[in-house]
């Protein structure tokens, strides 16, 4: 029975090997790129480096007039002016429960109908600065190999535009506001598909096989689990620890590959289950990271809808502008705490926090934002803290990382409940927005997933390159494991195709 068993084992491994081993190379290697070159992105900060100022003596509408000229009404979930659409003056306005984004001109009030070629080279010029000869429509696209990303769902389709004078720059644009949505270089481009493309398995998106993406990557990582747990338990199995074999060696096997296939399996076994395991975990398998109860809720932070009343007395974009004192790029309408704010922001993301009816400069007390917290629940605040640094639950990454897009702000403001599922919020003391909450199932998650996958422990991280020391040789050992795999796997193969029949 026993000799059965670790037969069986044997062979499972073998053949789960032969099938997996190439993928595992693919995603050791692609994990390597990704340290590099991240999914194509426009992040935060190249949005707002991209836009120019807003012109300070322009006469616009003010907001109240330009959506009610626009037929928009209700509450909004967003609204923000600036020249990211045709490089004029417009407010870029989401409807609560909507998630798609309207462009209305600043100076008339009129809704931007539909976006053309015409429409997405002009906001390419404003984001580019290039002469428009420089600048090549490409036609629209629904989905491609670099715009997989759900966020951009509400701009499909999108229209490509390349840009002379640049590495390979292509740029995407929104298919309902014209604005810039994502940039991606002939680097990023051509890194990616043996980088992030290659790593997440993205040829199963976009196409036939799209609703089963999920299902695929999941059980993959399943099968690849069972293939390095199974060749973890035959490589001790087969490992002499007191007396070696008669060769000498503490390994049986005499090809060169199969020994350095048994060796580097005992030696990255632990780093490849870790991050077969991770990977699994970053897709929230079951939902077993999604909030079983909703304890805290954020809907009641005060004025978290954008409600409308016509007020003559509200400031100007005008005023606002000539409020902020510097160059701005953008305003941003927001509700906190009983009042309606603007953030102006300059190219560099400081901004100025500005009173929407009076233009005056705003600030917050951390006992209103605490106070303002407690309405969020019936269960007692147990701890609140003011962060100056980063922690290991609240950090931030390089731009390029899949959880780069934007740098925390800090100081931020951590207010800890004492309920069933030990809920924590964030919340800009700067601004009064709220940044994000967790719980316990959130921050298991930001274990199982983030550190085990990514490495990103504070002190490692903050320790460069000493982090990129540790993936690379983590990486290179599991790719020779994966590589022997490859070379083991194809003899076997090509042994039994040639082996005589009896």
């Amino acid at each position: 029975m026993r000799f059965a068993i670790k037969r069986w084992l044997f062979l499972l491994h073998r053949w789960l090997g032969i099938g997996l081993c190439v993928l595992l190379a693919a995603w050791f290697f692609s994990g390597a790129v990704m340290l590099y070159v991240g999914y194509p992105k426009l992040t935060e900060s190249e949005r707002l480096q991209h836009l120019p100022a807003l012109p300070a003596q322009a006469k616009l509408l003010g907001p109240q007039q330009a959506l009610q000229r626009a037929g928009l009404r209700g509450p909004l979930a967003d609204l923000r002016l600036s020249l990211a659409s045709q490089g004029q003056p417009s407010y870029l306005v989401t409807l609560q429960g909507e998630r798609k984004t309207t462009a209305v001109d600043a100076s008339t009030g009129a809704v931007l109908q539909m976006v053309g070629a015409e429409q997405a080279l002009a906001s390419a010029q404003t984001f580019t600065g290039a002469p428009l000869a420089a600048l090549h429509y490409q036609g629209t696209v629904q989905e491609d190999a670099f715009t997989h990303s759900r966020g951009l769902d509400a701009h499909r389709p999108l229209h490509v535009v390349a840009v002379d004078g640049e590495p390979g720059l292509r740029l995407y644009l929104s298919g309902r506001t014209a604005e810039v949505v994502r940039d991606a270089t002939r680097r990023e481009r051509g890194w990616n598909y043996v980088g992030a493309w290659l790593h997440w398995l993205y040829m199963f998106r976009g196409n036939a096989a799209n609703p089963y993406w999920g299902d695929v990557v999941n059980t993959l990582s399943v099968i690849g689990l069972v293939l390095a747990i199974s060749g973890t338990v035959v490589g001790i199995m087969r490992w002499r620890f007191a007396k070696p074999y008669r060769s000498g060696r503490r390994t049986p096997y005499p090809s060169r590959s199969m020994r350095w296939h048994h060796i580097s399996g005992l030696l990255f076994a632990a780093v490849t289950i870790t991050w077969l395991f991770s990977g699994l975990m970053s897709m929230n398998p079951l939902r077993i990271f999604d909030s079983k109860q909703t304890l805290i809720d954020v809907r009641q932070w005060p004025g978290t809808s954008l409600q409308w009343v016509a007020d003559s007395h509200a400031a100007t974009p005008a005023q606002l502008l000539a409020a902020a004192g510097v160059p701005v790029v953008e305003l941003r309408w927001q509700p906190v705490l009983g009042r309606l704010q603007v953030l102006a922001t300059q190219s560099n993301g400081q901004h100025a926090v500005l009173d929407a009816q009076n233009a005056q400069r705003l600030q917050y007390q951390p006992a209103d934002l605490i106070t303002a917290a407690q309405k969020l629940s019936t269960s007692p605040i147990a701890r609140q803290e003011l962060l100056n640094s980063y922690d290991f639950y609240y950090y931030g990454r390089d731009s390029h990382s899949m959880m780069g897009s934007a740098q925390p702000p800090l100081p931020v403001l951590r207010v800890q409940w004492d309920d069933p599922a030990r809920t924590w919020l964030h919340i800009d003391p700067s601004t009064g927005q709220l940044l994000g909450v967790q719980d316990q199932r959130k921050r298991a998650q930001r274990w199982l997933f983030a550190l085990l996958h990514s490495w990103d422990w504070l002190p490692l991280i903050t320790r460069r390159p000493v982090w990129d020391a540790v993936m690379i040789g983590l990486s290179a050992g599991g790719l020779l494991l994966s590589a022997t795999g490859i070379m083991v796997g194809w003899r076997r193969l090509v042994r039994r195709k040639v082996a005589p029949r009896p």
